[in-house]
């Protein structure tokens, strides 16, 4: 197969189809995705069938558990993935949405249009249920899109296409709308985040080195995070109740996810009451606090934080912990070490809930609540494409919004610039 050939076909494919997505109707595009929910509840065999495939040959390559879990298109990862379907036809259309009205001086009336952004090409790995969440995203945001799976999951990728396309001939809207780059080339990537005449943008959602690659490489423009390091501060003025909730939960409901916690910053003045009480929580999660030197003097079974722990997204039970002055250093700290991912502040006083939320540089900031919600589930959006650190365009999970623009749209009744 030659790979340039190819890659350059989905593109062409994926151009026409997104002059035909975009302006397909409401109604169409939720039709496509319901047919998509029923397709999959069909193959359920066919998919299991695919996935025990790529289970096989990821135990003889030595993939680890977690790995092998992640792969798994178990019954409810397949029910999850036809609810997620119903659950972003049922959200709002936002193509097509006209906002900020007002007339001018001279008479014309201007506002701004949402339109999509055409083709998206999404880059990931393990998780074969990536593969209808963002086809369903892009076709219900008016994009096409080319996926480009890991090679562990090609044969669950390739079933799930299937159902995909007959969904998509069914409902009359053109097959390339939707594409899954069929070979497992690495070369394959380099194509595809370098076809600017095809591509609009690219969203990496995998490990750092693939972000890494990605956006060292591409040049098309890229939606994407590099790390998760989500820091949770106890300030002075913290109910210590909530706060060891806030802390426990950011940091143990998951550990592998980028809005886990990483670091926790405590105030000096309430450091000696809710750290004793913190770690005996940690401790029963089997969880390992690095600390600096005024934590270690209060947990003892801390081991000294280095100057690389304010800098780690660990993913792992392994917590940083570090005692500040207050609200002043506290935000210091989390601009200078922190990915501008999800950081929160525990704290009864609203104006410094105010001073943190305005000056912490970060795409979601919390006021007594765990980072764990920073999801694009959990945010309304029904799901989401990836989470954005960027600054332009979109920040934060990015959902069907996300996935589109704005253009200015003018309104006249014969008016002439004088």
């Amino acid at each position: 197969m030659n790979i340039n050939e190819y890659m350059q076909t989905l593109g062409q494919n994926a151009r026409l189809a997104s002059r035909a997505i975009a302006k397909a109707d409401t109604r169409l595009k939720n039709q496509a995705l319901l047919a998509t929910a029923d397709a999959l509840d069909a193959a359920r065999p066919a998919l299991a069938m695919a996935n025990e495939k790529d289970l096989d040959q990821g135990r003889i390559n030595g993939l680890d558990s977690a790995l092998l879990d992640r792969l798994a298109l178990t019954p409810k990862v397949i029910d999850t993935m036809i609810e997620g379907l119903r659950q972003v036809a049922a959200l709002p259309d936002p193509v097509g949405e006209i906002t900020d009205m007002n007339f001018r001086p001279s008479g014309i009336q201007l506002g701004k249009m949402r339109v999509p952004l055409g083709v998206v090409g999404i880059i990931y790995e393990s998780r074969p249920n990536v593969t209808v969440e963002a086809a369903s995203l892009c076709l219900k945001s008016g994009n096409a899109v080319i996926l480009r799976g890991g090679s562990e999951a090609i044969h669950s990728n390739q079933a799930i296409a299937k159902c995909l396309a007959a969904a998509l001939e069914g409902s009359g809207l053109p097959v390339g709308a939707v594409q899954v780059v069929e070979t497992t080339d690495r070369a394959a990537v380099g194509e595809l985040i370098t076809m600017s005449n095809f591509v609009d943008v690219i969203v990496p959602r995998g490990g750092k080195g693939l972000i890494e690659r990605v956006s060292k490489d591409a040049t098309v423009p890229v939606i994407k995070h590099l790390d998760g390091i989500c820091h949770v501060y106890i300030d002075d003025h913290a109910d210590l109740e909530k706060a060891i909730k806030i802390a426990v939960n950011s940091k143990t409901h998951r550990y592998g996810t980028c809005n886990t916690m990483e670091t926790l910053l405590v105030a000096e003045s309430v450091a000696d009451k809710v750290l004793p009480l913190l770690a005996k929580e940690y401790a029963e999660k089997e969880v390992e606090l690095r600390g600096c030197a005024k934590t270690c003097a209060i947990l003892t079974d801390a081991i000294s934080a280095t100057e690389d722990d304010w800098s780690t997204e660990y993913l792992a039970p392994v917590l940083a912990i570090k005692i500040v002055a207050g609200i002043d250093e506290a935000i210091d700290h989390i601009n200078n070490y922190g990915s501008h991912h999800t950081d929160a502040i525990v704290t009864e006083n609203y104006t410094l809930a105010r001073r943190f939320l305005a000056e912490v540089d970060s795409s979601s900031v919390m006021v007594n609540a765990s980072t764990r919600f920073a999801d694009g589930f959990e945010y309304g959006l029904g799901a989401e494409i990836g989470i954005s650190t960027d600054k332009i365009h979109a920040r934060g999970p990015v959902g069907l919004e996300g996935l589109t623009s704005q253009k200015y749209v003018v309104f006249g009744d014969g008016h002439i610039r004088q």
